[in-house]
């Protein structure tokens, strides 16, 4: 049986996934720098997301390959996904995507 799923119902999936990883959100820099981390004892460095006041936004490639891979999705497309859910989760506006 195949079903037909809209983008937008895939990101509300998508985003729901994200919320249920527990990331821990944490700043710094008098709150410049927000990043996601998987646990209190990880630093900026193990930061898996990071988005700058200026709208930029900096994920691991690790965690795009895993939305990628477990929602059969393009990477590309997976990168965006996962913008719009740290702009919604910070209520903020990604301006820029960066990939490491």
């Amino acid at each position: 049986m195949k079903y037909i799923i809209t983008e937008s119902q895939l990101d509300k999936i998508i985003f729901k996934y994200l919320d249920n990883q527990d990331f821990i959100i944490k700043r710094m820099n008098s709150g410049n720098v927000t990043y996601f981390v998987n646990s209190e004892g990880d630093g900026f460095v193990d930061s898996l997301i990071k988005y700058y006041r200026s709208g930029e936004c900096v994920m691991s490639f690790e965690l795009i390959d895993e939305i990628a891979g477990f929602f059969s999705m393009e990477f590309n497309s997976s990168k965006y996904v996962i913008a719009r859910w740290v702009g919604n989760t910070l209520d903020s506006r990604v301006k820029e995507i960066i990939t490491r």
